[in-house]
């Protein structure tokens, strides 16, 4: 009969310690591989934004004037831009991750040794690849059919730069938050893409924001896509289009400062809300 002390000596199998790096790097191939692999998920986020951008400007051209010398196409093209960050981000995350909880690969990638951040990791490297690319594509769109110009000063580039990094760091983290809401994956795009649409038409991507009646643009204020619309405007248009604002200023400050609180709220969102998963494994 074993003793208690030749009990205590079973040696236990420890788990084997996992390199981050690898594995990080493994997690963002799969990411990158996996959406690419999916034409519809290609068609609805990198594609449809742009065939939305070359509808309105088939449509209205520059045939009017938002603001002395500066047409619709000219305004449409940054609201553009920034409704696609917001679906390479925000819309993009909040499909797709129901739908992975609900098929289980959350949970399972729980269960293995990869640490969790390196699944996030895999989900921000995706959505940084992917708002370079929309961005690309709307602005050689938007250079070839629209004669619109590039940013002409290094300010406007940095603050090109700050923008999307800051609207797309918020999106994300919202979208990952947003994530927990649907209850399964299959009810995630009827429930996310209405939302994404509507955010667009109150937030001045379609039409001047000026032209909504006041209590909607107190709505669509509330929301990070009205603020990176506007500080993308500041970018490619000239400072006559600051006639078209609501408050006749691009208003800088208050763009960084709102989409600086939404990547904050987003975060904490992200650490109370998110589920590895479905509600009905408890």
């Amino acid at each position: 009969m074993s003793s208690d002390a030749e009990i205590a000596t079973v040696t236990r199998v420890q788990p084997a310690k996992v390199s981050y790096g690898p594995v990080a790097v493994a997690r963002v191939r799969a990411e990158i591989y996996s959406f690419f692999r999916e034409k519809s998920s290609l068609v609805f986020t990198l594609i449809f934004p742009v065939f939305l951008l070359i509808i309105f400007g088939a449509l209205f051209g520059n045939s009017s004037d938002v603001a002395p010398g500066v047409g619709y196409i000219n305004y449409l093209v940054p609201g553009m831009i920034a409704a696609g960050l917001m679906t390479t981000s925000f819309q993009n995350l909040a499909i797709t991750i129901p739908i992975e909880r609900d098929s289980g690969l959350l949970k399972r990638l729980r269960g293995t040794p990869m640490p969790k951040s390196a699944y996030f990791l895999g989900k921000v490297i995706l959505v940084l690849i992917l708002s370079l690319i929309s961005t690309i594509l709307m602005l050689v769109v938007a250079l070839i059919f629209y004669d619109v110009s590039l940013p002409a000063t290094v300010t406007k580039w940095l603050v090109f730069l700050a923008v999307l990094l800051l609207g797309v760091a918020a999106c994300t983290l919202v979208g990952i938050a947003f994530s927990s809401i649907p209850k399964t994956g299959r009810g995630a795009p009827a429930m996310v893409t209405p939302i994404a649409l509507l955010l667009q038409f109150i937030s001045g991507v379609f039409l001047p924001f000026t032209q909504l009646p006041d209590w909607l643009q107190t709505i669509g204020a509330l929301f990070p896509l009205k603020w990176m619309a506007q500080g993308l405007r500041y970018v490619f248009l000239p400072d006559a289009a600051k006639a078209a604002e609501a408050a006749h200023s691009f208003e800088l400050d208050r763009v960084f400062l709102l989409l600086g609180a939404w990547a904050v709220v987003g975060l904490v969102l992200c650490v109370l809300t998110f589920r590895w998963r479905t509600k009905t494994d408890g």
